[in-house]
């Protein structure tokens, strides 16, 4: 960070990456997310989870979202993606899951956060991003925002800023020679790994860490156009309200 009320792009990018990807995660995990799907007709499971956040790639072969999504291993993806698909078709999957995210934002974001000021920073950089490569995003980015509900617009910002920067760290992680599965061992451990579909990992060997770091260089410099339509004092306010809503995410702290 520079002097007083300014902040560099990758200062600010850095900032924010990780709250807004917590907050999501804690959204994605949270077992009141599970619980809307079951209301809504969904077993027990990732039906939800992958049927509403794939839902907006259509009604797409099993392949197809593998490939998009990346860094979730292909049996629970194979398994959330047909388990949902008899519950209902993906567009009306994708409404349901937004609804999920306006609920649950509802719920998380604190009162005193200026949630409007907040929208219209999100929505540059939301409006800035070119969207060629990163299909996931681009579904996201075009599902409709509640009205007359900030809160939860707000919510589904996070949500859609969390999808550009996973889909251009998917693009990061192979141009760096990585496959999504080791990046997943590298950043989480074996362990971890399998709790996001990855059984069968083998543990990370040191000569593949300068290529994960190298993909998280590449991450934050294909996110740098976005940041960059907004002004210092704006990155430094962004960055602010991320903290304030997310309240530094406690899988940050």
């Amino acid at each position: 960070m520079g002097d007083l009320g300014r902040m560099e792009i990758f200062d600010c990018i850095d900032a924010v990456a990780r709250p807004l990807h917590d907050f999501g995660d804690e959204f994605m995990s949270d077992e009141a997310t599970s619980a809307i799907g079951l209301r809504a007709g969904f077993p027990p499971g990732r039906g939800f989870y992958c049927r509403g956040r794939f839902g907006v790639l259509g009604e797409v072969p099993l392949p197809v979202v593998q490939a998009v999504q990346g860094f979730l291993g292909p049996g629970l993806i194979s398994a959330g993606w047909l388990a949902g698909r008899s519950v209902m078709p993906a567009e009306a999957a994708a409404a349901c899951y937004a609804q999920a995210i306006w609920q649950w934002g509802r719920a998380h974001i604190p009162g005193d956060v200026d949630v409007e000021h907040f929208n219209r920073l999100a929505q540059q950089l939301i409006d800035a991003a070119d969207a060629d490569a990163l299909p996931l995003f681009a579904g996201w980015r075009a599902q409709p925002y509640p009205d007359q509900d900030p809160v939860g617009a707000a919510m589904q910002r996070v949500h859609v800023l969390r999808e550009h920067r996973g889909a251009c760290h998917l693009a990061a992680v192979r141009l760096s020679g990585l496959t999504a599965q080791a990046a997943m061992v590298i950043n989480l451990g074996t362990e971890q790994a399998a709790h996001y579909g990855w059984e069968a990992s083998h543990p990370a060997t040191a000569t593949l860490l300068p290529r994960w770091q190298r993909a998280e260089r590449l991450t934050t410099e294909l996110q740098a156009p976005l940041y960059a339509t907004l002004t210092s004092r704006q990155r430094t306010e962004f960055a602010r309200l991320v903290g304030g809503l997310t309240m530094a995410s406690p899988l940050t702290r």
